[in-house]
């Protein structure tokens, strides 16, 4: 009886682990996927940009500031998805400089908006303002976190 239940035990062992592995094959399979696509976006994003030197203009000029740093966001997503198939532990000051350059695009947003819009009313003034404000926060503030996070000690698995 207790060999039967050593059998069944070792049968039940090898169909976990030849599940896991399957499974680890699988996740692997799909942020390779990720990464490609991540990649094929990058680059046509910047083929789309490269269309904007077409014409010099203030909104072409805008429009590469713009893709340029969603570029960057997505080249920062894409390294994050090569540490991890690379086994490397998880990175929160990736997420943190994803933030900042967001934050800091919206900000350059915001501004050409002010100053391409002509006419701005006084609401619309405050509401471009408090945009900025609340986006300068966010900077500042995710600047302190990877501040805090790059004096942490690296983590050991």
């Amino acid at each position: 009886m207790d060999q039967s239940k050593e059998e069944k035990e070792s049968t039940r062992k090898r169909i976990v682990s030849g599940s896991r592995r399957w499974l680890i094959i699988a996740d692997d399979f799909i942020h390779i996927a990720v990464a490609l696509f991540l990649l094929s976006s990058a680059l046509l994003i910047l083929g789309r940009t490269a269309l904007h030197f077409q014409e010099i203009s203030t909104h072409s000029i805008l429009a590469v500031i713009n893709d340029v740093l969603f570029v960057l966001i997505i080249m920062e997503l894409l390294w994050t998805v090569i540490r991890f198939l690379g086994r490397k532990s998880f990175s929160l000051g990736s997420f943190l400089i994803i933030g900042i350059i967001g934050s800091i695009r919206k900000m350059l947003m915001v501004e050409a908006h002010m100053s391409m819009g002509g006419e701005v009313t006084t609401e619309k003034f405050y509401q471009y303002m408090m945009e900025m404000g609340l986006s300068a926060a966010i900077v500042f503030i995710l600047i302190v976190a990877y501040y805090l996070v790059s004096k942490l000690p690296p983590a050991t698995e």
